[in-house]
């Protein structure tokens, strides 16, 4: 991805989430040092700091099947407006998240930049879960884990039409990376729907190279590019312990990157969020540093 500025968002949600904490996840990966490092990679960087959220404990809860809709609704609408007019603007929107609702406002202003220029959008999900729960067959009725269904086009309507349109991305150009925690009622969202869907399995057998290849071909055929959306729980815990909802056998700190050198060489990246860092579960912010290493990694940073 070529671009003179970068714009850094903070979306600092946590109101999707079973447990309190990944609302200083934007913080915690600043005070890592991203806008310094994405600075040395020879980037232009503004940051527009946070969107405005609501706290747990000044809102209700609400509908138990999907807590605290209204109020992720409208902070996802205002990061979509944001991420929008950051494209407009001409900088590329480096999303922190929160969790991992957010995405819902991200992708959906991404989608509705290039909608206007009459371009489709691809998108890479790379994950521990697949987060296409909807409030039907979610068992905990926590929003992180039904975004891409809504952005495909499935669940709560107020997140699904985000924007006044519905679906934001087509299911023949998503593509869930390193899933290994997929609640029992939600595979068949994944085998319906129609998206790409590569397990840890698929990593295992055929290694990440090939996976991130094939992801890429997936996401970038007849689109402007593609969007990367990154969980910190598709890292294995033992690298990543700063996460809202561990999985142990994800993919490997060299993977990881790996991963993120190969969406670079791609030259198709339009957009990117990071988001489930937790610093209430990390240790001495280890996590954080590796979101703003994988971004590094991501947005050009080699080697030699």
């Amino acid at each position: 991805m070529h671009c003179p500025e970068i714009a850094v968002i903070g979306a600092p949600l946590d109101l999707g989430a079973g447990r309190r904490g990944v609302d200083m996840g934007p913080s915690a990966i600043r005070v890592a040092g991203l806008d310094a490092r994405l600075a040395a990679l020879g980037y232009s960087v503004s940051d527009a700091g946070n969107i405005e959220t609501e706290q747990a404990e000044s809102v209700s809860a609400g509908n138990p099947s999907a807590r605290y809709l209204e109020e992720i609704a409208k902070a996802c609408k205002r990061l979509a407006v944001l991420t929008e007019r950051t494209l407009e603007q001409g900088k590329v929107p480096l999303v922190l998240g929160g969790d991992h609702s957010v995405a819902v406002g991200t992708v959906s202003g991404v989608a509705r930049h290039y909608k206007k220029k009459r371009k489709r959008i691809g998108l890479i999900w790379i994950d521990a879960h697949a987060d296409m729960n909807t409030p039907e067959t979610s068992p905990s009725g926590n929003v992180h884990g039904m975004p891409l269904a809504c952005l495909l086009g499935m669940g709560p309507r107020e997140l699904t039409h985000l924007h006044g349109y519905s679906p934001k991305v087509s299911a023949k150009n998503t593509v869930l990376v390193g899933i290994r925690d997929v609640d029992q009622l939600e595979k068949p969202h994944v085998k319906q729907s129609g998206i790409s869907a590569f397990t840890m399995r698929d990593i295992d057998e055929r290694g990440l190279r090939a996976v991130m290849n094939d992801a890429i071909g997936i996401a970038c055929a007849g689109t402007e590019g593609f969007h990367l959306s990154l969980d910190m729980d598709s890292v294995d815990p033992q690298f990543a312990p700063g996460v809202g909802t561990p999985v142990r056998g994800g993919i490997t700190y060299r993977e990881a990157h790996l991963a993120m050198e190969l969406l670079n060489d791609s030259r198709r990246m339009i957009s990117m969020e990071i988001v489930e860092v937790n610093p209430v579960m990390d240790e001495s912010n280890r996590t954080a540093e590796l979101a703003v290493e994988l971004a590094m990694s991501a947005l050009g940073k080699r080697i030699l």
